[in-house]
């Protein structure tokens, strides 16, 4: 039974885009174990806060990833 974690910062992909990862994940480990293993292929998608998730002891927030994927971030209260 195959188990993949995704993570990600929250508010960076939309419920689509995270619709279109599990699809594709799920494709690809389809791929290599065969398809009777579908029905128990998990893939899960789990969401940090902006600023809870930190590289080189730097928090990273939403607004930073959208900045490095070019897209503008939704402002935040």
């Amino acid at each position: 039974m195959p188990l993949v974690d995704i993570q990600l910062i929250r508010g960076v992909f939309s419920p689509e885009q995270k619709k279109t990862m599990i699809e594709n994940v799920t494709d690809a480990i389809i791929a290599v174990e065969g398809e009777a293993m579908r029905s128990v292929t998990w893939v899960r998608v789990q969401e940090y806060e902006s600023g809870e998730w930190a590289i080189g002891g730097q928090p990273l927030t939403t607004a930073a990833v959208k900045a490095m994927a070019g897209k503008k971030a939704p402002a935040m209260a």
